[in-house]
């Protein structure tokens, strides 16, 4: 072993105690690297930084871009709409779709690209059904790095298998697009059947003011205004009733702020004083939970169980509640609301008004207005973006953040045109990734689907920075000779045994391997090396690549692979997060592996 050896031996040490202690960020741990490596001599400084100019490393970037293109499109609403549908309230039917569908997308593209443009959706999905991200995020990531093995085509490892299984200057016989499919479709179904028992014990539930949004922030804040509560008015109801006449507001402290006509079935978001209620309407409370159940009880009405009717357009994505601050110039001072006709002019609704230390919840549209009276307002989140980009002085300053955005819905065909295009130069055309994903990115800016900042601003860099750093750990791993003489180090040492036992060293080895050097750098060293193992083994050498290949897929256990980086930020995980969860992964990859290997196909 060479001091080279030792030194690279020592690295790989420091990097893993940094992951799990986490004395600094991950994407500091990379940077790192791109400095230390070079200082020590074990890679040139050209080396260093070529993982910012990896096919990777741009892949990423780029498809990150265009999923954020289509998620400002609505596209990704789309997409999402249906899922929620099938999910019902349940969190592991929303992991099994989300999860199941991103794995079936992967085996026919890159799973990072299938992983990045489902991110938005997944997001999207966790905030309007409250289930923490931390609990979708992991189990899409690990089910579009399997999803790779569906398939000849779906991951890098084993698009290369073909070409590398040459002995004696022979080319071995290919393997087909679909002959790894019987293993692939166990290691799916075994992942999501994983997550499904074992999810609650190894995800974390992340918690917080990030997870839970402002609107709830704002409840816990305003503690009349505690629930967001959907009603029926059933078909007894002796109506119509104005919502000045019923009182809701001065008797119940609650505010209407949504009423779907039954006749009509049309939706209404800033109910007015003298809108009714009749029979076969649905209409939405703000308020305290007991005032709603005293208010419906009163009158009959039907509480549901959730956002039935409303649960889109009042999903946490497309509305909630927000707190503005009068301004010294503004025109409502000294009027009241009712004279401004506020609601028709602002489109949101007014559920309390704050003035020294009182608050009040009724009759509020009568109060006249002072310097530095505060809101609280509900409503779409696009209308509170539209108030906050009118032009100065504004009436309003709001003083909590906005979520939400204002979709540019115009523009979902021209970003889905994009995507098509970038996916057409990688599987017609046979266009590098980077530069397919590239061309798709540029065409939404170009084309006005994202402006140039909007596309900066929707790239994790923190994600590029850890990868880009780790990549020339690799570097160093194969230049000195650390990954051939640890792999002849192992084989040595094993002998002759049984086919299936070498299998699950192989399985093992490149396990280990994908975690610190690239999985296309692992297949490449450790195919050769394998076959001729197995040859003299006396077992199939094909069979020992095919393992090479399907294990550079067992990468769970770091944040080292592309899509554990991706969804690490996103996800609020720490590297014992990954641990936790992967740890077993790891273990049930391989076992499954390998017994569809000795039951399917004749290995023993």
């Amino acid at each position: 072993m060479t001091p080279e050896m030792i030194l690279t031996m020592i690295v790989l040490a420091f990097v893993i105690i940094l992951f799990v202690f986490e004395w600094v960020r991950v994407d500091v741990v990379g940077i790192l690297m791109t400095v230390l490596l070079p200082l020590i001599g074990l890679v040139t400084a050209r080396d260093a930084f070529v993982g910012f100019s990896s096919n990777a490393v741009i892949s990423i970037i780029a498809v990150i871009i265009i999923g954020a293109g289509l998620d400002k499109t609505g596209v990704m609403n789309r997409v999402a709409g249906p899922i929620i549908r099938l999910a019902g309230a349940s969190e592991s039917r929303v992991i099994v779709l989300i999860a199941g569908t991103v794995g079936v997308i992967s085996s026919m593209m890159q799973n990072i690209g299938a992983a990045a443009l489902f991110l938005p959706a997944t997001q999207r999905i966790s905030k309007r059904m409250g289930i923490p991200i931390s609990r979708v995020l992991m189990p899409m990531g690990f089910c579009a790095i399997i999803g790779g093995t569906l398939t000849l085509v779906g991951a890098s490892p084993t698009i290369l298998l073909n070409d590398l299984m040459v002995l004696g200057g022979e080319k071995l016989k290919p393997f087909g697009l679909f002959t790894q499919t019987p293993i692939g479709l166990c290691l799916l179904a075994t992942a999501l059947v994983y997550f499904i028992i074992f999810g609650r014990f190894v995800l974390p539930a992340a918690g917080g003011d990030t997870d839970k949004g402002i609107t709830a922030a704002l409840m816990e804040e305003y503690q009349t205004v505690e629930n967001t509560v959907e009603l029926r008015v059933p078909q007894g109801f002796h109506g119509p009733a104005s919502l000045e006449g019923l009182d809701v507001q001065r008797k119940y402290l609650v505010t209407v702020v949504a009423i779907q006509k039954a006749a009509k079935k049309e939706k209404r978001f800033v109910p007015r004083s003298n809108d009714t209620l009749e029979a076969g309407d649905d209409f939405v409370l703000v308020g305290k939970e007991k005032n709603i159940a005293a208010f419906a009880a009163e009158f009959g009405f039907e509480v549901k169980k959730g956002l039935e009717t409303f649960g889109e357009s009042l999903s946490r994505t497309n509305a909630g509640m927000a707190e503005t601050i009068v301004s010294p110039r503004s025109e409502l001072i000294g009027k009241t609301m009712s004279e401004l006709d506020f609601k028709e002019l602002y489109g949101v609704n007014p559920v309390a008004l704050v003035r020294g230390r009182k608050v009040f919840y009724a009759g509020l549209t009568h109060i006249p207005l002072q310097m530095g009276d505060t809101l609280l307002l509900q409503g779409p989140w696009e209308r509170f973006h539209i108030l906050d980009h009118r032009p100065k002085p504004r009436a309003l300053t709001f003083t909590t953040p906005l979520e939400g955005e204002i979709l540019r819905t115009r523009k979902a065909g021209l970003a889905v045109m994009w995507l098509a295009v970038a996916l057409i130069q990688v599987i017609f055309i046979k266009t590098p990734l980077s530069v397919a994903l590239m061309s798709g990115a540029l065409g939404m800016i170009i084309t006005g689907v994202l402006s140039v900042d909007e596309a900066y601003r929707s790239v994790d860099w923190m994600t590029v920075f850890l990868l880009a750093g780790l990549i020339p750990l690799g570097i160093a791993f194969e230049k000195t000779g650390t990954a051939a003489f640890i792999a002849r180090g192992v084989l040595g040492l094993i002998g002759s045994p049984p086919p299936i036992v070498l299998l699950a060293v192989i399985g093992v080895m490149t396990s280990f391997f994908t975690l610190v050097i690239s999985n296309v750098g692992a297949t490449v060293l450790l195919v050769p090396l394998c076959m001729n193992m197995a040859l003299m083994a006396g077992g199939d050498p094909r069979m020992a690549a095919l393992v090479v290949g399907l294990s550079a897929s067992n990468t769970f256990v770091l944040p080292t692979h592309q899509v554990n980086a991706l969804v690490m930020r996103p996800g609020g995980y720490r590297t014992v997060d990954y641990m936790r969860a992967g740890g077993l992964m790891t273990v049930l990859f391989l076992t499954v592996e390998l017994t569809v290997l000795y039951f399917f196909y004749g290995i023993s």
